[in-house]
């Protein structure tokens, strides 16, 4: 099972941060930017305490050489944390890597160059074959897979993304990748006006969406 949160970033107090995500958050320049990375992370440290059994301000999260977070005490717990806009998404689960992503779709990123100079030229393809109506969903449904997968692998910047292909239509499929064998995809449901993706190890995997309405301690 995969327990994917999906976390509203207004009307939430943000407490038990660690010294460095205050010091993340304080690099910010704007206010409203501030107090939604403090809300993620404060709804991360209480999910993460729900399936570790220790208190949100003790859990330490560690970061792997290229980025991705991990709980050193717990190993066998495997996370991951996205945000965008007005929510953010976190996926837990145990002994398998994984990778979610939610992205607010807008028209204005959504650019046919922008496609050709990230995409796969299947994708490129398969975007520029889709009705008008419905091309800038396609483009972010496309972009939050693309984005679940690399997060996933845990790679950063190392995986290019037009070195991999995705599915753009409703349902979330990895069509050709390295490591193809090695991970199952699907698509998330998510607020209006978003897309939001999951990648994970294996196949046959279940997934429980859930809702984070506040700690307890806000």
């Amino acid at each position: 099972m995969i327990d994917v949160w999906l976390i509203p970033l207004e009307g939430c107090v943000a407490v038990n941060l660690s010294a460095e995500e205050r010091a993340q958050a304080a690099r910010f320049v704007f206010e409203r930017d501030r107090v939604r990375f403090s809300i993620a992370h404060t709804a991360l440290r209480d999910i993460l305490s729900r399936y570790t059994g220790e208190d949100a301000s003790a859990i330490v999260i560690h970061t792997a050489e290229k980025g991705k977070p991990y709980l050193a005490d717990h190993p066998e717990i495997r996370f991951n944390l996205s945000h965008s806009g007005c929510w953010a998404m976190v996926a837990v689960t145990r002994g398998r890597e994984v990778g979610v992503d939610i992205e607010c779709i807008r028209a204005d990123r959504s650019s046919e160059d922008i496609a050709k100079r990230f995409f796969a030229p299947a994708e490129v393809r398969a975007l520029n074959g889709t009705p008008e109506h419905s091309r800038v969903q396609a483009f972010f449904a496309c972009w939050s897979r693309k984005e679940a997968y690399i997060k996933a692998r845990g790679e950063g910047l190392g995986i290019p993304l037009d070195s991999f292909e995705v599915s753009l239509g409703e349902d979330g499929v990895l069509c050709h990748a390295e490591d193809l064998e090695r991970w199952s995809m699907c698509s998330l449901r998510a607020p209006k006006g978003y897309a939001a993706a999951l990648v994970a190890e294996g196949s046959g995997w279940q997934v429980r969406q859930l809702e984070w309405t506040g700690s307890p301690e806000t």
